[in-house]
């Protein structure tokens, strides 16, 4: 079985590794990822976020060249996402792109607003990375 996905793509005007090395540092999510953090704090070896649903452990992906900041996210029963996100090299610029899936007992209407927070976040960090906002 496959899941019902959308991919959010914002292009930044910053260099691909200039996002990239922003955005895989855990303790930068608060700055820019109100979907998923609030605060976070290294605990008994694992990242712990305080996200809408609760605390959330999160893990991302070993630095790389690639611009992979794949991560997972595991809430408080156990249930654990993975989460594909890039940053891509574009011109002088850069591309961040995440896909959301449409997981088991999420309805469409779930999903449109799921879609949508992404979006805001990803703004989020570009308006960050570029310098628009504090």
């Amino acid at each position: 079985m496959t899941w019902p996905s959308t991919t959010v793509t914002v292009a930044a005007r910053v260099p691909w590794h200039t996002a990239y090395d922003y955005a895989r540092h855990p303790d930068n999510l608060p700055s820019w990822a109100s979907g998923l953090s609030s605060g976070i704090a290294f605990e008994g070896g694992r990242w712990i976020t305080q996200s809408p649903m609760g605390p959330v452990a999160v893990e991302m992906a070993p630095e790389n060249t690639f611009g992979v900041l794949d991560h997972d996210v595991e809430l408080p029963d156990g249930t654990r996402f993975h989460n594909p996100f890039r940053v891509v090299p574009n011109g002088e610029g850069c591309l961040f792109v995440f896909t959301v899936f449409q997981t088991g007992g999420v309805g469409s209407e779930a999903h449109v607003k799921d879609v949508a927070h992404v979006r805001q976040d990803l703004e989020a960090l570009k308006a960050l990375l570029e310098g628009d906002r504090p």
